[in-house]
């Protein structure tokens, strides 16, 4: 099997920076790479999630048991981390409009408080049980307590359980700590429970069981996405010089050098809510305060090309010089759609004829590097062999280190997120005055 690759010929760090930072480094890769197959003891120990075979054995079971039940929809009651990184997978490898080409498996996710978001949804899955349809739930929660999601699961679960009366229990998957609140309340409820490790925080947590179950009822190779996550792990660990290293020492310099801001920019409208899952990564992992009390955060943007260089392209190749940029493109797509036999041959230029869709986006690409390269702006592109779940399970283990690593240099904890208790306490407090 081909890899994801990197290039780094213009990411503008010098050599000697490169080397300091590796140096810097070289003992928590070692300390990281001691975690390798041992047990979830630690917060980084998601670098074992990938070798887990009898978690997949037991995701492949219920899979099949809820398939069973000839479901027609699935909704994945989660928000943060305990819903995005399964969603960019999902649209990575199946398309954005997976939906509306009628699957047999229709997905919908239950993340927002949204009245009105949440109405509709609930108008979509009345029709569905109206028909005499079949509809599994997948509550996810590390923490079994996140406000929104156990509201939106009490209001799912009502329509569940007016719908499909005393059975409704079969068609409930809750995954969350054990002994949380949520656990304790399904085991009470006899719904079918998978335990997210104690030690893996929510935004690490994709290759567990959070992000392995719904994919896998969804009919995506859950095999092949832990495949491709376990055979580059080891590349990863093995020296200060690897991607996930190479990739945070980018990020770190031009961070010391005032570039404040990194854009994830995707060649792929597939991947939009991968740059999503990323931005969550990078900015609750590292905007935070060192021990000293100093603070430190580099802002995560995401675009996605073509699309955005009709919004936002201007700003970044004359604008104020604070970002980074990391493309993301696919080498190969699998649809091959060409400029031939149009109607409109005569207004197209010449050098259209002929051409693919694909090879079209990969000028673009290619033509936005280059822009950048003369403007001198600093970016790194991380290229795709095409997008599967080999692949994307390549890109989530990378990119989850590099975070790791970049925290260590930036002397931040990267898997903690103490403020975000913040607004919680005080919504907390807002509701109970009301």
């Amino acid at each position: 099997m081909k890899s994801i690759t990197t290039h780094y010929e213009y990411s503008l760090v010098p050599k000697h920076q490169l080397q300091q930072y590796g140096a810097t480094l070289g003992p928590e890769i070692g300390r990281i790479r001691h975690l390798l197959h041992q047990e979830y003891t630690n917060p980084a120990s998601f670098i074992n999630l990938p070798f887990d075979e009898s978690l997949r054995a037991q995701i492949h079971t219920l899979a099949a048991h809820c398939k069973a039940l000839n479901p027609t929809a699935l909704i994945v009651i989660g928000i943060g981390g305990s819903n995005m990184g399964t969603r960019a997978v999902h649209e990575a490898v199946l398309g954005t409009y997976y939906n509306q080409h009628n699957p047999a498996l229709a997905v919908y996710w239950a993340d927002t408080v949204d009245s009105d978001a949440l109405w509709d949804l609930i108008l979509l899955i009345e029709q569905r049980f109206e028909l005499g349809h079949d509809i599994i739930l997948n509550v996810v929660s590390k923490s079994g307590t996140t406000l929104e999601t156990i509201a939106n699961f009490n209001l799912f679960i009502a329509l569940l359980k007016k719908y499909k009366g005393h059975t409704y229990h079969n068609y409930v998957v809750v995954t969350t700590d054990r002994d949380s609140a949520l656990w304790h309340e399904a085991q009470k409820q006899q719904f079918a429970c998978l335990e997210i490790p104690h030690q893996i925080g929510g935004r690490y947590s994709v290759l567990s069981a959070v992000g392995l179950f719904p994919l896998a009822l969804l009919g995506i190779d859950i095999d092949a996405l832990h495949a491709g996550a376990r055979t580059i792990t080891p590349s990863l660990l093995a020296t200060d010089q690897n991607d996930a290293a190479l990739t945070a020492i980018f990020l770190a310099h031009h961070y010391t050098q005032g570039l404040v801001i990194h854009n994830t920019f995707l060649f792929s409208v597939d991947m939009a809510t991968m740059g999503a899952w990323y931005r969550q990564l990078l900015g609750e992992s590292i905007g935070k305060q060192t021990a000293t009390g100093v603070r430190v955060g580099i802002t995560p943007t995401v675009s996605i090309g073509s699309i955005d260089l009709h919004s936002v392209a201007q700003l970044y190749l004359a604008g104020p010089r604070n970002t980074a940029t990391s493309f993301v493109t696919i080498a190969r797509n699998e649809s091959m759609i060409t400029l031939d036999n149009s109607p409109l041959d005569n207004a197209l230029p010449a050098y259209l004829h002929g051409k693919t869709f694909t090879q079209l986006m990969d000028a673009i690409a290619q033509g936005t590097q280059q822009a950048y390269a003369h403007a001198q702006l600093p970016f790194i592109t991380i290229e795709l062999p095409e997008k599967n779940a080999y692949y994307v399970g390549q890109l989530l283990q990378l990119q989850m280190l590099q975070i790791v690593y970049l925290g260590y240099l930036l002397h931040v904890n990267p898997f903690d997120q103490p403020h975000v208790e913040l607004y919680k306490k005080e919504t907390r407090k807002i509701l109970a005055h009301e």
